[in-house]
């Protein structure tokens, strides 16, 4: 008896070190960068990655909830882009909320007509989304002209330079957004269900589950997100560009897998895909301040995804030989 309480109690540690695998990258990566670098750990250059990595987050935290569904967003660059400018445009009638809240509208909008193509129709997610990268961005240069569109509105651009407390504006903004996300994701019937229709799409509908409307909401919640994300960028660099978020779509599922989560769906967690998002920074960062090329950075980046990819895989296996052997 005694043995076997004690077989209980044995921790794993290669499966916890798989489990938290990201937030074990991510303090290696402090730690090399630190001895690479001495200006990695200076407070300009945290604040300056931290503002860096705003947008990519919000848009990565999007894609997790579609990931989870066993679905995927490729729009949310493009979506990004069409919110910039459509941004830009709108402040030149409106004030700050109402052009906000119009855009996050418009973004909404646009996602719930891809998730409801995907969730209704029952199309690809990855054609429905290609489709609508296209549009969004081809939306975006309709816009603009294709030409980048100037920013004058004082309140979005000390959005992006003003700091409290120390630190800068942006930054305080996503970490409530992420706070918020990790809360719906654990403690809502939302973020519960999403994950149930992602494990297993079949039985959710036979427990009387609107698959659909989670499908749908998710998308939603994705593009909005994205939209944000474009205001951010749009804040940031003064300009509303049909050119804003270009490949943000790939560093999110990047960032999502990085973090542990199974493109099939069914698994995920918001401080990892924060995590992931935090490694893909700090190895850009790092790689700038050491002056070495974009290319190089984009192999090593590849190359953490594969390793990603195939820790997760053997960590299934592992799984599904456990419980066979029950």
């Amino acid at each position: 008896m005694e043995k076997t309480t004690q077989a209980k109690r044995k921790i794993d540690w290669i499966g916890l070190l798989k489990d938290n695998l990201a937030i074990v990258v991510v303090v290696i990566l402090l730690v090399v960068s630190s001895f690479l670098s001495d200006v990695f750990l200076t407070r300009q250059n945290i604040f300056n990655l931290l503002r860096q990595l705003a947008p990519p987050t919000l848009v990565a935290m999007g894609m997790l909830f579609v990931i989870m569904t066993g679905g995927v967003d490729l729009s949310v660059g493009s979506v990004a882009a069409m919110a910039s400018v459509f941004t830009a445009h709108l402040l030149g009638s409106y004030n700050l909320t109402v052009t906000v809240m119009l855009v996050l509208l418009s973004a909404a909008a646009f996602g719930g007509g891809m998730g409801y193509l995907v969730a209704r129709r029952r199309l690809a997610p990855f054609v429905v989304t290609l489709a609508g990268m296209t549009i969004a961005r081809g939306i975006a240069f309709i816009v603009s002209r294709g030409m980048p569109v100037r920013i004058r509105h004082e309140g979005l651009i000390s959005f992006a330079t003003t700091s409290i407390l120390g630190i800068p504006t942006m930054v305080w903004f996503v970490a409530v957004v992420v706070v918020l996300l990790a809360l719906m994701h654990k403690y809502t019937a939302f973020g519960r269900l999403v994950q149930t229709v992602g494990s297993n799409e079949t039985a959710a509908k036979l427990s009387g589950i609107n698959t659909s409307f989670y499908k749908i909401g998710v998308y939603m919640l994705s593009s909005m997100l994205a939209a944000v994300a474009g205001i951010m960028i749009a804040a940031r660099v003064n300009i509303g560009s049909p050119l804003a978020g270009d490949m943000m779509e790939l560093d999110a599922i990047a960032a999502v897998v990085i973090g542990g989560a199974s493109l099939a769906g069914g698994t995920g967690k918001v401080v990892h895909t924060l995590m992931g998002v935090w490694v893909l920074g700090m190895i850009g960062n790092v790689m700038n301040l050491l002056n070495i090329a974009n290319y190089p950075q984009q192999v090593v980046k590849g190359v953490i995804i594969i390793l990603a990819i195939l820790i997760q895989s053997g960590r299934k296996r592992k799984d599904i030989a456990s419980s066979s052997m029950v």
